[in-house]
């Protein structure tokens, strides 16, 4: 069954799952469609082709689905996709994306979106991803899956996060991040491996410890990336989580790599 506020609008063309609730002063666009058991708590606006998926439930003030922060933009009917199990809390932006970008933004499953954190047109955005409060996307940013990005961080357009990244509070990141990086600064630094974050999720000792290895060699001083990251390759030919490394920074493309501060 579903449960409208009398004080809620939805209009004509919305699509409710079963057992939607939708609180006080809601207002739900034509082209909305919500997913079973999606909670709107009050006062929450979604507009736009915006599909939000199973369970998630949105806090006061979200705003959901409007036209992108992009002078480029004319009113194109593009999309946002957002996955199943995600909170959004109070204040919350995420935009479509556009023409230019491939006319979609896609949240994945089970994030953690706190209060005032925002993702821009065409951003990718991974499983088990953490913003928080007022954590920023600029657009075309992809975030892996549960990487954590800290209070008041900006992404610059175009940035790649890579899985099980940690990113520091109130860094400002311009380039991209390897997965299982940890970064921090106001002009963001590498600042080793998300270690502690790689334990929480139990990856294995062998590995953590082969990650440990695989860092301090593609990022040493000696030769070019390019044959560091042979080296790297192989010694652990055989392990994934090096290996996602490697082919990350490989298939860099818009941005440069977040790198750490050269020694003195």
């Amino acid at each position: 069954m579903v449960e409208i506020h009398p004080t809620a609008i939805v209009e004509p063309g919305a699509e409710l799952g079963r057992g939607v609730k939708i609180g006080a002063y809601c207002l739900v666009g034509p082209k909305v469609k919500l997913g079973d058991e999606v909670e709107l708590m009050g006062h929450v606006c979604i507009a736009g082709n915006t599909t939000i998926g199973a369970r998630s439930r949105l806090f006061p003030y979200a705003v959901i689905g409007y036209p992108p922060q992009d002078m480029k933009y004319r009113g194109e009917d593009t999309r946002l996709e957002i996955g199943s199990d995600n909170v959004i809390r109070e204040q919350v932006t995420m935009h479509p994306g556009t023409v230019g970008g491939g006319g979609l933004t896609r949240v994945g499953d089970r994030g953690l979106f706190m209060i005032g954190s925002h993702v821009a047109h065409d951003c990718k955005v991974g499983n088990n991803v953490v913003m928080v409060n007022h954590a920023t996307l600029g657009g075309h940013v992809q975030v892996g899956d549960y990487a954590i990005l800290g209070g008041l961080v900006a992404i610059h357009q175009f940035v790649r996060i890579g899985p099980y990244a940690m990113i520091g509070g109130m860094s400002g990141v311009e380039a991209d991040v390897i997965p299982y990086g940890m970064v921090v600064g106001d002009r963001a630094r590498l600042n080793g491996l998300n270690v502690i974050g790689l334990k929480r999720r139990n990856f294995a000792r062998q590995d953590i410890q082969a990650l440990r290895t695989a860092y301090r060699l593609m990022f040493a001083q000696e030769g070019t990336m390019a044959e560091r990251l042979d080296d790297v390759a192989a010694l652990y030919p055989d392990n994934a989580a090096v290996k996602a490394i490697i082919d990350f920074i490989r298939g860099a493309d818009a941005r440069a790599l977040t790198l750490p501060k050269p020694d003195k």
